[in-house]
């Protein structure tokens, strides 16, 4: 429903762009100058669609049931993949198409997005299921990459991208690790588990690695991209900046809580003496993760160097679109 009622308004919203331009075509819609108060309609049926696709507080309860629902390939594909089409479509369609109202609404961005951090974070704290606590992390993580977009400098729209991608990577890489449990023991409660360091300390460093880049660890993806969207918003407001902070903090919290209760401990459950570390299977599908999660913590210039110029082309035209309309309203 959330999804069918957001692509609703998109359709009609892409019908309204081809009546008033004669045309369908991005490259072309790209330089026509819609009226500010139709770029205003357009911009909010737009919205509707990517604020869902996050997703974004507060439509975005559909996520945790939707993971605990699908297998761990799927969740997989959700994390990593679906959710990004959220932050592509800001990045495609609502800074260059309609830049005036993506500047207007920037502030209920912000709005939501801190909301969105701190709310979110505390619901992680309290949940017993570790596929909605992780939801609810993508939840927060994603509401750093709605900041760092519409921050609209190149720190802010350049670490929203990397962490667009790291996002993937980790929130991936920690379904799988419950899906590594959940395989043999048929359960995703917390309250299950404890002391599996003690017979899987493979999976137990794999897991560190990863809930390390959830928190946003300095030599990890997660804090690369952290740092420089909580930097982009900061060059814009140091309040909105100082309150998503607070989010890290608390993402450390519900991580770190989820970590020692599952790996650390005595190994008193009967039921998990037996258990087995990584298979060979498992460890070609981790294992990979890992580096690539320690790789872009250390070394993000590769993703850097592809993106650099096309998030300054980005920025530099939607600050122009902006100058040249205040200038024309001034005059």
């Amino acid at each position: 429903l959330y999804t069918l009622a957001g692509s609703v308004l998109m359709l009609l919203a892409i019908m309204a762009m081809f009546f008033q331009s004669g045309t369908t075509d991005i490259t072309t819609l790209l330089t026509h100058n819609f009226p500010a108060n139709m770029q205003t309609w357009l911009w909010l049926a737009f919205f509707a669609s990517f604020a869902v696709k996050m997703p974004m507080w507060p439509v975005h309860t559909w996520l945790p049931d939707a993971h605990v629902e699908a297998p761990t390939a799927g969740s997989v594909i959700l994390a990593g993949i679906l959710l990004k089409m959220g932050g592509y479509g800001f990045l495609r369609f609502s800074l260059p198409m309609f830049p005036l109202a993506s500047e207007m609404f920037a502030p209920l961005i912000f709005t939501l997005s801190v909301v969105a951090i701190i709310y979110t974070s505390l619901v992680a704290l309290m949940q017993e299921d570790m596929k909605k606590l992780i939801a609810y992390s993508s939840v927060a993580h994603m509401g750093f990459v709605t900041m760092g977009i519409f921050a609209m400098n190149q720190e802010g729209v350049q670490g929203a991208m990397f962490q667009m991608l790291s996002h993937g990577l980790v929130s991936g890489a920690l379904f799988l690790c419950v899906g590594v449990i959940y395989d043999r023991m048929h359960t995703r409660e917390i309250d299950a588990y404890g002391g599996l360091v003690n017979n899987m300390p493979k999976y137990a460093t794999a897991f560190m690695i990863f809930t390390m880049a959830n928190v946003g660890l300095p030599g990890t993806s997660g804090f690369v991209g952290e740092f420089l969207t909580m930097l982009g918003v900061f060059r814009i407001n140091t309040w909105v900046a100082f309150f998503a902070a607070t989010g890290v903090i608390l993402s450390a919290a519900y991580a770190l809580w989820l970590y020692r209760r599952v790996i650390f401990g005595a190994l008193t459950k009967e039921s998990l003496k037996n258990l087995l570390d990584l298979s060979t299977r498992e460890k070609a599908i981790i294992y990979p993760l890992v580096v690539l999660v320690i790789f872009f913590g250390v070394y993000p210039a590769p993703v850097f160097d592809a993106t650099t110029q096309s998030v300054k082309a980005l920025v530099t035209n939607v600050t122009a679109s902006i100058n040249s309309a205040q200038t024309a309203a001034a005059n």
